[in-house]
């Protein structure tokens, strides 16, 4: 379609070129660690570099240098303080920076915190305000099916307050897992349960189980991790790739659209995910998260 850079744009258009910027954002996820320069990247869009900066900024929110940047400063917060073997200096390096001492001036400079201070205690609500830059909406076909879901045990750590302090509540989920080996990461399952959503809950009301399959009762714990059980039955599941920052509108559309559509009913008890790998041992592009609507 050739692209007229002046006039304005009809709404046929205008979700075209969202396909465009979305194409070039799954580019930028897929190739982190390589050279992005905007050269490269406008000729992805098959637009002039003026245009090209002009239209990301326009359907992101925010300029694509500063969003490759904070893509890989959300990996290196990850690799900071979940992979705690992981030194610093490594962590700068697979960031694309020269050294330790430019990427603690970026890092301060973009979250308040030195890498250091960050993994020591990570201050992880102005951090979530660093990512609430807009992904244009896409056009993907969900690939949909009913399933039968097993009844699953499952170690659980409630967490309730602000969606942006879940990592803490993981954290010490992570703790847990490692100090009771009794819900390996490599040989068990890992699921969240969503009791709300945040963008219209009030952050102190907001209530999400991190959890990992278990074969018998959790003994007391000083995490405050307990048991709990996944029921089984009938489902919608969809398998989500990628990042899960857009895993919401997925979720959306299955409520909103497929359900009214489908003459399904949902059961008592709320949608959740099924982690079938985690980030940042893989990254963000390679993820996989099943969802699932339980159905009576």
């Amino acid at each position: 379609m050739p692209m007229n850079e002046d006039q304005e744009l009809s709404e046929s258009e205008k979700f075209a070129y969202a396909e465009i910027i979305s194409k070039v954002c799954d580019f930028i996820y897929a190739h982190l660690d390589d050279e992005l320069s905007v050269e490269r990247l406008s000729d992805i869009a098959g637009f002039s570099k003026y245009h090209f900066h002009r239209q990301f900024s326009a359907y992101t929110g925010i300029g694509v240098y500063k969003f490759i940047q904070l893509l890989r400063l959300k990996r290196a917060s990850y690799q900071l303080v979940f992979n705690r073997y992981y030194r610093i200096v490594d962590i700068a390096l697979d960031a694309g920076f020269e050294n330790p001492e430019s990427f603690s001036r970026a890092f301060k400079h973009t979250f308040g915190q030195t890498p250091t201070e960050f993994r020591e205690q990570p201050q992880w609500a102005p951090w979530h305000e660093k990512y609430k830059f807009c992904l244009p909406e896409r056009n993907s076909n969900m690939n949909i099916e009913i399933v039968e879901f097993p009844e699953t045990k499952v170690a659980v750590l409630e967490h309730q307050g602000s969606h942006a302090l879940l990592n803490d509540s993981i954290a010490r989920f992570i703790a847990w897992r490692k100090a009771s080996k009794l819900s390996p990461v490599a040989s068990s399952q890992t699921f969240g349960v969503p009791y709300s959503d945040p963008k219209i809950t009030a952050p102190d009301a907001f209530r999400f189980d991190i959890c990992g399959s278990v074969t018998a009762d959790v003994p007391a714990n000083a995490q405050g991790v307990i048991t709990k059980i996944i029921p089984g039955g009938r489902c919608v599941r969809h398998r989500h790739h990628g990042s899960r920052d857009d895993i919401d509108a997925k979720i959306y559309y299955l409520y909103g659209q497929w359900l009214p559509d489908s003459g399904e009913e949902l059961r008592d008890f709320p949608c959740y995910f099924h982690y079938l790998n985690l980030f940042p041992e893989v990254p963000e592009h390679e993820l996989v998260t099943d969802i699932y609507l339980p159905l009576r």
